[in-house]
């Protein structure tokens, strides 16, 4: 294994020099250090994590929490394509991930409690219940977060342009015609509030009219809850033309319901979703919707908690938004 002594010998510098270069110390010139990480590249040289987090009191190890409880898990799209994200970043930047849960093997332990188990120097909240005590004991801890489509406790936040990305898809259905909008959404978080707002605003400026009776609450990636959200929707004497679903997955609770009452898309009924996931491009009709930039928001969490970490004493809480993008599919009718 090559070691630090090497990389001296090879470069004509002393053990402390090379050692400097390659923790970013700044008592080393630029020129200096570049040869030196240069050769510690071309010999392999790979630093030894305890004696690195000895020197830098830090492990280089992030922490991930993704709490599932609808159990789509890993291989729903949004959260796949996010986490492959923070961990490419992640990786990039020389940081390792550790999933963070409240148990190990039989053991349980709090959030915060298995972050400082496996010593992270911070932590991305990808995915949990707010209202959790553990999120928010965590959140609250000393350990530097940075949260994913949710606004908490005065920390950096990584969001999808939820008040942008509703009203581009208000604005296509109305402008294919329709008045009549019926709009589910998911549980009552800061993303839903603010999707919720931009809808009434939206249908607002064009002077339509909504109808209480429109608004159904269900559950983010969660089909069932749709199904029954659009079974009361089509109860209604005057039925919505189109029906807006919380997201891109839960849409096929309401697909199945549709299908039950022999709807056709989109001629009987219009629907929309949210997300982008390649499910919905291969539907048939093909489903319009919003695409979310998963890779970008993965790459912005990772960067700024890794900037928080290394540079703390310039860190500031930020809510960074990333727009989203609208494909017209075919399940929106143009009404004449």
């Amino acid at each position: 294994m090559v070691s630090m002594k090497d990389i001296s010998i090879k470069c004509g510098v002393s053990v402390a020099t090379v050692s400097k270069a390659l923790n970013g110390q700044s008592d080393v010139g630029k020129q200096t250090a570049q040869h030196i990480r240069s050769v510690a590249k071309e010999m392999g040289y790979l630093p030894n994590a305890a004696a690195r987090a000895l020197k830098t009191n830090r492990t280089n190890n992030l922490g991930v929490l993704f709490v599932d409880n609808m159990q789509s898990g890993l291989m729903h799209e949004y959260f796949s394509s996010l986490l492959d994200s923070i961990k490419t970043e992640a990786e990039r930047s020389g940081y390792d991930i550790t999933f963070i849960s409240n148990n190990i093997g039989q053991h349980k332990m709090s959030y915060l409690e298995h972050c400082r188990y496996r010593a992270c120097d911070g932590v991305v909240i990808a995915c949990a219940d707010f209202n959790d005590p553990d999120v928010v004991e965590l959140v609250q801890s000393e350990i530097p977060v940075v949260t994913i489509d949710h606004v908490f406790n005065e920390k950096t936040a990584i969001l999808s342009n939820n008040v942008q990305c509703v009203r581009d898809l208000v604005t296509y259905i109305v402008k294919q015609g329709h008045k009549k909008i019926a709009f589910i959404h998911g549980e009552d978080t800061s993303v839903t509030q603010k999707r919720i707002a931009s809808f009434h605003r939206t249908c607002q400026e064009y002077g339509i009219a909504v109808s209480e009776a429109y608004i159904k609450s269900a559950r983010y990636h969660d089909p069932a809850s749709s199904a029954e959200a659009t079974r009361q929707l089509l109860s209604l004497a005057d039925r919505p033309t189109c029906i807006m679903y919380p997201d891109d997955f839960s849409f096929m609770g309401g697909r199945s319901v549709l299908d039950e009452m022999e709807l056709k898309i989109p001629e009987d009924i219009s629907v929309a979703g949210f997300d982008g996931i390649f499910l919905s491009r291969v539907l048939q009709p093909v489903l319009t919707t919003v695409r979310q930039d998963t890779v970008r928001i993965g790459r912005e969490a990772a960067c700024r908690l890794i900037d928080a970490i290394e540079n703390p004493k310039a860190a500031v809480a930020e809510q960074v938004l990333i727009d989203g993008q609208l494909l017209s599919g075919n399940s929106v009718k143009q009404i004449t």
